[in-house]
């Protein structure tokens, strides 16, 4: 009995000790993140799960302070407030921060370069996407970690936009970069603003409509409670938002933790894609019930708009970095029959 005894209490004492050393060892990594969605969008409820996934992977050892709506900085400011500190992590997109270098275009957006999410991600997954967008990102002090992509947008407005002729003398809002110059030269007039500002310049009538999210997201925003004219399915862009963190605190975390963003992120694409191509397809009808106009564009128009967007990757990829990365993108899409 003695010896049973002995032999339990120096198990207890070893679990007790592995215990302690499991704990010694663990490493905590804080992160403090912002994303231009709110709380209540699809895109905002998402966000919050991959936080939730990401916790749950790391049993606590990562913890992710996010703040909701850009309410620490600006939208397109969220990139160098996580490379000087103010931040962690960067939870908008690429696309942003075009005014740095015009190669973030096409770190976030082809304007109709993919059809899909998926032909997108495999260029990410599969044609050393990854490594060509930390080409560009390494350099300003951040590490790009991943991509999650909604699918195509829908315009709103609170005019009709049947066709490219629509587009003449049509006010709105624009993400900065090459949106502005392909609908300037459709005849729209752009006009860049905050993801946060569109609700209010549209229901002052500062703008006609607005170029912010996919017809799920827009509804989230409450724009069709104003603007009564939208397109579906989306064909002008195809924004991918990114995971970006500051490249020291990324580069200090320890090497499962950085596995588990990176492996978070993956489910974050897929999950993102998929519920945004059912609630599209809800959303267009619900829309339609309401008595918002939903247009469909022609073969023809839809061509016209494409050979806009190809004049303008030209005309917009001005520097070795821009050139390299589009030259990247359209290799891809003509190796995957996509592009001609």
């Amino acid at each position: 009995m003695n010896l049973l005894k002995k032999a339990a209490s120096v198990a207890v004492v070893a679990a007790l000790a592995a215990t302690t050393a499991m704990t010694a060892s663990a490493q905590t990594t804080t992160l403090r993140m912002q994303t231009h969605f709110s709380p209540e969008q699809l895109s905002g409820q998402l966000a919050a799960k991959f936080i939730d996934d990401v916790t749950t992977m790391s049993n606590g050892e990562i913890q992710i302070e996010m703040f909701y709506s850009s309410s620490v900085v600006k939208s397109v400011e969220t990139f160098d407030a996580a490379a000087t500190g103010i931040l962690d992590c960067d939870m908008t997109g690429g696309a942003y921060q075009t005014g740095k270098n015009p190669a973030f275009q096409f770190a976030g957006d082809l304007m109709g370069g993919y059809q899909n999410p998926y032909q997108q991600m495999a260029w990410l997954l599969h044609g050393d996407g990854k490594a060509a967008l930390n080409g560009l990102y390494n350099p300003y002090g951040m590490e790009f970690i991943g991509w999650w992509i909604p699918g195509p947008e829908s315009l709103s407005s609170t005019k009709p936009i049947r066709n490219v002729a629509d587009f003449k003398d049509w006010k709105f809002r624009s993400p900065p970069g090459l949106a502005t110059k392909v609908f300037a030269n459709l005849g729209a007039s752009p006009i860049v603003m905050d993801f946060t500002e569109i609700f209010t310049a549209l229901e002052t009538g500062i703008i006609d409509g607005a170029d912010a999210a996919n017809l799920t997201n827009n509804v989230g925003l409450g724009l069709y409670d104003i603007a009564e004219h939208t397109n579906f399915p989306g064909f002008h862009s195809m924004p991918a938002d990114h995971l970006a963190c500051n490249k020291d605190v990324w580069d200090a975390m320890p090497e499962h933790h950085k596995r588990i963003m990176e492996v978070a992120m993956d489910s974050l694409a897929l999950h993102n894609a998929t519920i945004n191509e059912v609630q599209n397809a809800q959303t267009a009808k619900d829309l339609r019930a309401k008595g918002v106009n939903l247009y469909e564009w022609s073969a023809e128009d839809l061509q016209v708009y494409r050979d806009a967007v190809q004049k303008g990757w030209t005309e917009f990829a001005t520097t070795p970095e821009a050139q390299a990365l589009l030259a990247s993108h359209i290799s891809f899409l003509q190796d995957m029959g996509a592009m001609k």
